[in-house]
């Protein structure tokens, strides 16, 4: 219950500072004129001309929830005309916004905070909602599996440890190699089982790291993949030991060695560790796309940095809002059909609509132009990527 509760304050939180971002001014209706309550101007309106306040202040409990209301979800005018903008003409939101239009619409880094903060939300109470019952059945029928291969298994290996002790000393090598292999099988098994994991969308379900989906040869295919030694762990250190020897000399070195070997220990403490750096650290996305969506445009003059933020900036929080949307139909039980379609085919569709409006380009300037930053997104998502990976394991 504390989660879903940390999450609904994570939402009005994430929506009062995307109304502070915002700087909106509202108050009462029209009245007659008197003195500002906040910089002591002379007003004649409703408004006063120097701050922007509203002359009139309520102090009842229905003016405290209409600002809470308001700041959450930003429900009037702005809210009405920017949304269907952005997920059908991007391009033109973009360019009017750029362009000087800025009262009729929300900025892009309000919707943006907005809508990150709306993703924790609705990830911190349905917790994995693209995993359907189906999806559930067969992975239930594949830890089955696992648990009855890893029982004989382990029968196997107990003979095979008797049978050592009674082995001549220049057998021994061979057989202890082959309890070594049969170890790390079982504990790939266990790793495959795992049920203590708490978050099953990010591959660590309750089926284990990364491979509870996997069909065909699973057992076959995850141990060719995966070689975690006596110790199960995810990340093996015994490599390169002059590159160790190096790095040990320096104190981020340390540092990360000692984060790997957590991370070995308990690899959901640092799958935990990436979901939460990843609705932190979400803004790192802006400064990350800026670059590639300067180099997509290279050789249209007459546009600035400032407007390729504005471009990247809609376009991540859209991005947010769409996988929110496409959440929410899974969990009412929408057909995924539907939803993955939408999901899959719809984001390279936007970005299209959106360059190709808000810089003007041709439908084919816009398609080559859009293939690129299609391969630069993804080196920003990679990118994005390794830097949360990093933070996880240094702590």
């Amino acid at each position: 219950m504390s989660d879903e509760l940390e999450a609904m304050g994570t939402a009005v939180e994430g929506g009062l500072v995307a109304k502070t971002l915002e700087e909106e001014r509202f108050g009462a209706p029209e009245g007659k004129g008197g003195d500002c309550l906040n910089c002591g101007a002379v007003v004649t309106r409703s408004y006063c001309g120097n701050c922007g306040q509203s002359l009139h202040i309520r102090r009842s409990i229905g003016a405290f929830w209409h600002d809470i209301v308001h700041g959450v979800l930003h429900f009037e005018g702005k809210f009405w005309r920017t949304l269907p903008l952005l997920f059908w003409k991007p391009g033109e939101l973009t360019r009017r916004y750029i362009h000087g239009e800025r009262a009729k619409f929300i900025s892009p880094m309000a919707l943006f905070l907005l809508s990150v903060f709306m993703m924790f939300a609705v990830f911190s109470f349905l917790e994995n909602p693209f995993s359907s019952v189906t999806d559930a059945d067969e992975n239930s029928g594949f830890s089955a599996e696992v648990k009855a291969e890893s029982l004989e298994l382990e029968e196997k290996l107990q003979k095979k440890i008797q049978e050592l002790e009674s082995t001549r000393e220049e057998d021994k090598a061979e057989l202890r190699e082959e309890i070594l292999d049969m170890k790390r099988s079982r504990n790939i098994m266990a790793t495959m089982t795992m049920s203590e994991l708490p978050y099953p969308e990010s591959g660590l379900g309750k089926q284990g790291v990364g491979i509870g989906n996997l069909d065909g040869n699973k057992v076959k295919a995850a141990r060719e993949t995966l070689d975690v030694g006596n110790s199960g762990s995810v990340v093996q250190l015994n490599g390169d030991s002059e590159f160790w020897s190096k790095v040990e000399n320096s104190s981020i070195g340390r540092k990360l060695k000692n984060g790997i070997e957590s991370a070995n220990t308990n690899p959901s403490l640092l799958f935990y560790k990436l979901k939460a750096n990843g609705y932190k650290f979400a803004w790192l996305l802006i400064p990350i796309s800026i670059p590639f969506v300067w180099l997509t445009m290279i050789g249209r003059r007459g546009y600035h940095f400032y407007d390729h933020a504005v471009f990247a900036t809609y376009s991540i929080a859209f991005m947010s809002l769409l996988f929110i949307s496409c959440a929410l139909l899974a969990a009412m039980g929408v057909s995924k059909s539907f939803w993955g379609v939408l999901l899959v085919f719809y984001p390279p569709f936007h970005i299209y609509r959106q360059l190709r409006h808000a810089y003007k380009l041709s439908r084919l300037e816009a398609l080559i132009r859009v293939s690129f930053l299609l391969v630069f997104t993804v080196i920003s998502l990679s990118i994005f990527f390794v830097i949360l990976l990093t933070l996880g394991i240094l702590g």
